[in-house]
């Protein structure tokens, strides 16, 4: 048809209703016994004039669309996050001399949940139609919005244009840090507290001095300043404040095993993209408390590892978003050795390194080699993803051998995984075993215990 936008043309539904019409006309004549001649010469009639009407329409109507096309513009996020749904704001503007009538469906990723399609307008000249559509994303990445496509009623409305409009346009899809980033109030004692993080300030502790003040009962003897006190002629304490300016550098594990997924939940659901949410909490905590944040990821293809020097400030958490939003799970095997000494080898300074994997019995003997070598020099979190379906097997009731077969095989597994951790607990390390629901609140907790007790 000479446009690249026309795709193809399709009865409307009032054509269907003429030729259904003229059917029913042609047979009621059948009935009534009239010459079969007449019928035939009416049929010819009828239809030579609804093909000319046709071929007048489609010209008509192609002629006003190269004139004057429809104009498409979408208004859309910065970016989206996973399982959220999100504003996206589509104007049809009429800038011919008819009025446009018809239906819009949206050509985006099919990872994207597009609700209200199609969208139906009716744009008079020099009007426009403005739509408000919820977009959720369901998978992390960059994700295209390939264009819109058209159901234009004709000119005289037989038929309709199936048409493409507007520009092809990307956005990235990051796991919902939202819930993090958004929400400052998660930092204060009451939130935390609320999920089950122990907050609460304490005089004396930290090693960081912090100001001088009266004494009180409970405070430390040890922590009495005598200069001050025989100038105040009265007991003055040294207060303390949590350890600032420290490093915080994530091991985070993206090999095989991270792209599990044992929820059936299909929207950000898997192991890595639990534990994508649960690094920027433990990010978005540390950056408030003064701490520098820095990630690297292990577990890729070579020259695919994700590198992030350690920075401070707000802004870190959308620097570290960006290197890490899209990053997927691979078929790779894990290398903890190998990711260790990459560590050791950009991250001089002592600090605490978190290190996120789903930890297997066989991963024992290399994981322990890699815990001493970072031990030497930093303090280790290790944090082990318990996959939720190893519980689920064990509670089934023993109704048939099959399924007596399989609690068996979980408790085997739940038993070797258990001794494999006892064994890296020993090496001096801090452990978290737990599902990924509840890792961001697990990392947080025994992130500010070392801050109190002044370990890092």
């Amino acid at each position: 048809m000479g446009d690249p936008s026309v795709k193809g043309v399709l009865p409307a539904p009032r054509l269907i209703a003429i030729l259904g019409a003229i059917a029913a006309g042609l047979v009621l004549l059948r009935i009534v016994a009239a010459p079969p001649a007449r019928i035939l010469s009416l049929a010819i009639l009828a239809g030579g004039g609804l093909a000319l009407a046709l071929i007048v329409d489609l010209l008509r109507s192609l002629n006003d669309w190269r004139r004057a096309p429809l104009r498409l513009e979408r208004r859309l996020p910065h970016a989206f996050a996973v399982g959220a749904a999100d504003a996206v704001g589509i104007v049809l503007t009429n800038e011919g001399t008819a009025r446009r009538r018809g239906r819009y469906f949206e050509l985006g990723d099919p990872s994207l949940h597009i609700d209200s399609m199609p969208l139906a307008f009716a744009i008079e000249p020099g009007r426009r139609a403005v739509f408000e559509v919820p977009v959720t994303a369901t998978a992390r990445g960059l994700k295209w919005f390939a264009g819109g496509q058209l159901r234009l009623r004709s000119a005289l409305g037989l038929l309709e244009l199936d048409l493409l409009i507007g520009p092809r346009e990307a956005r990235r899809v990051f796991p919902d840090f939202r819930r993090q980033a958004a929400l400052a109030w998660i930092a204060g004692e009451r939130r935390l507290a609320e999920l089950g993080i122990k907050a609460l300030r304490r005089r004396g502790t930290g090693t960081d001095f912090d100001q001088l003040a009266e004494y009180r009962v409970g405070d430390p003897v040890r922590h009495i300043d005598w200069k001050a006190t025989l100038k105040a002629t009265r007991p003055i304490v040294r207060r303390y404040q949590d350890e600032r300016d420290q490093a915080v550098m994530f091991l985070l594990d993206c090999g095989r095993r991270m792209r599990a997924d044992d929820t059936q939940r299909g929207i950000g659901a898997t192991h890595f993209d639990q534990s994508l949410e649960a690094l920027m909490l433990l990010a978005f905590i540390a950056l408030g408390a003064g701490d520098s944040v820095g990630a690297l990821t292990f577990g890729t293809p070579p020259g695919a590892e994700r590198r992030f020097a350690p920075r401070k400030g707000r802004a870190t958490l959308n620097a570290l978003m960006s290197v890490l939003g899209d990053v997927e799970p691979t078929a790779t095997f894990s290398d903890y050795a190998r990711a260790a000494a990459d560590l050791l080898r950009r991250q001089r300074k002592r600090g605490l390194v978190v290190i996120i994997s789903n930890v297997h019995d066989e991963d024992s003997a290399e994981l322990v080699r890699a815990l001493r070598l970072l031990r030497a020099r930093h303090r280790v979190i290790l944090a082990s993803l318990r996959e939720q379906i190893v519980a689920e097997l064990e509670a089934q009731p023993l109704d048939t051998p099959e399924i007596a077969l399989e609690v068996a095989a979980a408790i085997e597994y739940r038993e070797r995984r258990a001794q494999a951790l006892r064994r890296l607990r020993s090496e001096g390390i801090v452990l978290i075993d737990c599902e990924p629901r509840a890792l961001g609140v697990e990392l947080v907790r025994h992130y500010m215990m070392l801050k109190r007790q002044g370990t890092l």
